[in-house]
């Protein structure tokens, strides 16, 4: 009779809960895993753009240094910039720049696409990342003159594509936030991937996109 009134749970047929082994339950662990997700997710979202925009700022300062060079070059040839006869890339021109207007090969390569400068001595021998409208001269009506690579070489008007939107060739120096136009006149325009202006490709001008 004691032993019974002493233990009334196990009178009732009430069975005692198994002790919890120490840790996580699924439960827990599978919130975790949500939290981290979501955590990378946000950060991944907003500092990849930021660093397209930072290097697409950079690029700008790229673009300034590469038309100075391109002025001192059209004073020395009439007011013409580079041109060379059967070019398939925007390297074989710009490469007339490389040593006598310009030595520093970095400033020829976007900080957005991540590849180093070429160690080359000339630009003919190694890689460039920007498009180049040969055939413009110095003076005269501001037109396009140089940009970040773009997705084809064709005229466009405002609201085609001009940069790649995926951040796959070609047109991604920048990934998903656009890119830069130098003009002539030395004037530097950013412009979302798809254009907000237009750049006509006239008048016996070529454009040459850099090789991939």
């Amino acid at each position: 009779m004691s032993a019974t009134l002493s233990n009334p749970r196990a009178h009732a047929g009430v069975r005692s809960a198994p002790h919890s082994p120490a840790g996580f339950s699924l439960l827990e662990l599978l919130i975790t895993l949500a939290l981290v997700f979501v955590i990378a997710t946000l950060y991944f979202g907003f500092s990849t753009p930021h660093k397209a925009r930072s290097a697409r700022a950079a690029c700008r300062s790229n673009l300034q240094k590469i038309f100075l060079a391109l002025e001192i070059y059209a004073q020395d040839n009439a007011g013409r910039f580079p041109v060379v006869a059967g070019a398939d890339y925007s390297r074989e021109p710009l490469a007339l720049l490389v040593p006598r207007y310009s030595v520093d090969l970095g400033i020829f390569h976007c900080p957005g696409t991540g590849v180093a400068p070429t160690p080359e001595a000339s630009l003919r021998l190694g890689k460039t990342s920007y498009a180049y409208y040969m055939g413009q001269r110095s003076g005269g009506t501001p037109a396009a003159l140089l940009s970040d690579a773009q997705v084809n070489t064709h005229s466009k008007s405002a609201g085609d594509p001009v940069f790649s939107a995926t951040g796959k060739p070609p047109g991604n120096n920048h990934r998903p936030v656009g890119g830069n136009i130098l003009f002539s006149d030395g004037r530097v325009e950013s412009s979302p991937t798809n254009l907000v202006f237009a750049l006509p490709v006239t008048g016996g001008v070529v454009l040459l996109n850099p090789k991939p």
